[in-house]
C-alpha cells in the first residue's frame, strides 16, 4: 500500500492557499492605506486646535481683522507649511473649505500624483477625509471616502 496525496487533494490545498493569500493581500493593502490616513487625522486635529485658539483670540473664525483661512492656518506651498498641493513629504493635500463664525470645515485629499509615494491609483475616485468642527459646542464630525474615517 502506497502512502501519499492524490492529485485532487493537492489541487484542493493549492486552491485554499491561493484564496487565503488573495484575501490577505487585499486586507493588507487596506490596512496600510488606513495607516496613511493617520497623517491626515493628525494634521486636521492640529488645524482644529489652531482654529480653537484663533476663535478664542478673535471671538469667531470669520472676523474681519483675522479670518481663519488657508493663509492664517499656514496651509500653502512654502517650506514648512501644511501642504496645499501634493508634495513628496505628505500623502495628502489640505484645505479649509469653510470657516464660519464657529464652524470649521477642513479637508485632506489623498494625492494621485506628486505626493509621497506610493500615490493612490488614478481613476479610483476621490479619497478624502473631512473634519467638521462646531467650536461653539465642541462637536466634531469626521467623514470621508477611501476608508479613512
Amino acid at each position: 500500500m502506497k502512502k501519499g496525496f492524490t492529485l485532487l487533494e493537492l489541487v484542493i490545498v493549492m486552491v485554499i492557499v491561493g484564496v487565503l493569500a488573495t484575501l490577505g493581500f487585499t486586507q493588507y493593502g487596506a490596512m496600510v492605506e488606513r495607516a496613511r490616513g493617520t497623517e491626515a487625522k493628525a494634521i486636521l486635529g492640529d488645524l482644529r486646535k489652531f482654529a480653537t485658539t484663533n476663535r478664542l483670540e478673535y471671538g469667531n473664525l470669520s472676523s474681519a481683522t483675522n479670518p481663519f483661512n488657508n493663509t492664517v492656518a499656514n496651509i500653502g506651498t512654502a517650506a514648512g507649511n501644511i501642504p496645499s498641493a501634493c508634495n513628496s513629504t505628505h500623502y495628502f493635500s489640505y484645505s479649509i473649505t469653510s470657516a464660519a463664525d464657529s464652524t470649521l470645515v477642513a479637508t485632506a485629499t489623498r494625492c494621485v500624483a506628486g505626493g509621497k509615494t506610493p500615490n493612490r491609483a488614478a481613476g479610483t475616485g476621490a479619497w478624502n477625509l473631512t473634519l467638521t468642527s462646531n467650536l461653539a459646542n465642541g462637536s466634531d464630525v469626521w467623514s470621508g471616502t477611501g476608508g479613512y474615517n
